[in-house]
């Protein structure tokens, strides 16, 4: 019988690379990452080629595995009077206001295409060339921009891509006026790039042409990716994290990123709870975020403090802690039990492409919530801090899921909630991604506001626990974009998408 796969991707563009793939035979690892390859071509302003990844795989016999492609910071090489330049201030009305470093100087070392590459590898069941394709294609032939690309390039398209003539190629009109959602766009210039990729692989963006190209055009400009960090990069295999929430055994991405041991201690406290209440939720969230805000927004060792956080809570509970927001997710599952979830991210891009290439580079180092410790704090070769937290899971009934969202430290509090509901609550998949969301929020004084949706319980719940609070009113994509694909005991696929944000999903 032929293989299946359900796919919850970002848009149309992506769920057809997924399901093209599909259609050549190919599994949810294939589908997964033909999606995000494609999605981080088509989706200017939102994510690039140029970012970080973290690909999260459980095959159907064996244990699940987490493929870390995130950014690293560079600067191998060089002297340390190189470092604190190369960027400019882009204040922005985005996200109510966000101030931000961009240029070449903010540029960390890419992995997100060698840890897709690498998924391919070792789990796919297609030749790479064929998950590359359907995003060469659809660079070539046309793709319609978002609506959430249509907006952020409205509010930051001149502050932050205005001034790289490849960079505005990309991110406007033929004629320069804005995108509007809908519009279709072509980049013949990437697309001639990912045909280079699909016959000699991703090395062409490190050891290869476009990695050559771009380490001219930093050492030129101020940046700081030297020839040997590309050469040093390698994707880190690394075991996830789990917890037992309900029936389920759920795979969480592990230190050092930070939001995979958030979300694991959220869970565990979700199942410790039982059935747990809005009043659980946010004394959950209270605490682990206030310990987030005051250790890991200012670690230098993220993965001694990520595990030192995780001892602490399975010792002591809750009681032992002291007291980009531009991401992309893929999830898919196939009919072999196979699942697999991506999410990627090239922070707010750093306003530039490397030249000739229509490929835009990340800002990693210029986004402030990444860099608590400052510009260029970290020593080249460490990995930057994540919020990303794609998610896998399964049961001893033959259930399979893969889950995750954007939405940059909201994407632990919503993956948080869809599981609560999901695992404990015994909601639907759209049921539990439809569901009211909250979010603890602590401000420059220290103190916690409850974001959240229209909902009178939660409502309540604020009131009890005599905190402000701010309603957002209902479906709010502040509270991020969870996308899930499903597979139920009798073998049944689905996948839902978020409506709080775009989202494009399909059995194929």
């Amino acid at each position: 019988m032929r293989r299946r796969v359900a796919v919850a991707a970002t848009g149309p563009a992506s769920l057809a690379a997924g399901q093209a793939v599909v259609a050549d035979g190919g599994n949810a690892v294939d589908a997964a990452i033909a999606a995000a390859v494609t999605s981080m071509s088509t989706e200017p302003g939102i994510v690039s080629l140029a970012g970080g990844a973290f690909v999260t795989v459980w095959p159907p016999s064996g244990d699940p595995v987490v493929l870390d492609g995130n950014v690293v910071m560079p600067g191998r090489g060089l002297p340390r009077e190189a470092f604190g330049g190369g960027v400019r201030e882009v204040v922005t009305d985005y996200g109510g206001g966000v101030t931000m470093h961009a240029g070449h100087g903010s540029v960390a070392v890419p992995g997100a295409l060698t840890a897709c590459e690498t998924a391919v590898a070792r789990h796919g069941s297609r030749p790479w060339s064929s998950v590359v394709e359907p995003a060469a294609a659809a660079c070539r032939d046309g793709y319609p921009i978002g609506g959430a690309a249509a907006r952020y390039l409205a509010i930051v398209g001149d502050v932050l891509f205005g001034d790289d003539d490849g960079a505005r190629a990309v991110t406007r009109r033929v004629d320069g006026s804005p995108f509007s959602a809908g519009d279709l766009a072509r980049n013949a210039e990437l697309a001639d790039v990912l045909d280079e990729v699909a016959r000699a692989g991703a090395s062409l963006l490190t050891t290869g042409d476009v990695g050559r190209t771009l380490v001219s055009e930093m050492a030129g400009n101020g940046g700081l990716v030297t020839e040997a960090d590309l050469a040093a990069y390698e994707v880190l295999v690394r075991t996830p994290l789990r917890r037992a929430v309900g029936d389920w055994d759920i795979a969480v991405n592990p230190p050092p990123s930070v939001g995979g041991p958030m979300l694991a201690v959220m869970l565990g406290e979700l199942a410790r709870a039982g059935s747990p209440s809005w009043d659980d939720v946010l004394r959950i969230q209270r605490a682990v975020l206030a310990y987030r805000v005051s250790v890991h927004d200012h670690s230098r060792d993220l993965e001694a403090d990520g595990h030192e956080l995780l001892a602490s809570v399975d010792r002591h509970g809750l009681a032992g802690l002291p007291t980009s927001a531009s991401t992309a997710h893929i999830s898919a599952v196939d009919s072999d039990g196979l699942a697999c979830a991506v999410t990627m991210s090239s922070g707010y891009g750093a306003g530039v492409t490397v030249a000739g290439t229509g490929l835009l580079l990340n800002n990693a180092l210029g986004e402030p919530e990444l860099n608590r410790l400052g510009l260029h704090a970290l020593e080249p070769g460490t990995r930057l801090a994540s919020n990303m937290a794609p998610t896998v899971g399964r049961t001893s009934d033959g259930r399979v899921l893969a889950v995750g969202s954007p939405g940059a430290d909201r994407i632990t509090t919503a993956l948080m909630q869809v599981l609560d509901q999901l695992c404990l609550q015994g909601a639907d998949l759209d049921t539990a991604i439809r569901a009211p969301r909250m979010h603890v929020r602590f401000g420059t004084s220290g103190a916690a506001l409850v974001e959240h949706e229209a909902d009178p319980e939660i409502a309540l719940a604020v009131i009890r626990a005599g905190l402000p609070g701010l309603d957002h009113g209902d479906l709010s994509m502040y509270f991020g974009g969870v996308g899930a694909a499903h597979r139920d005991r009798d073998g049944g696929l689905s996948a839902a998408g978020d409506p709080r944000r775009e989202a494009a999903v399909g059995v194929a």
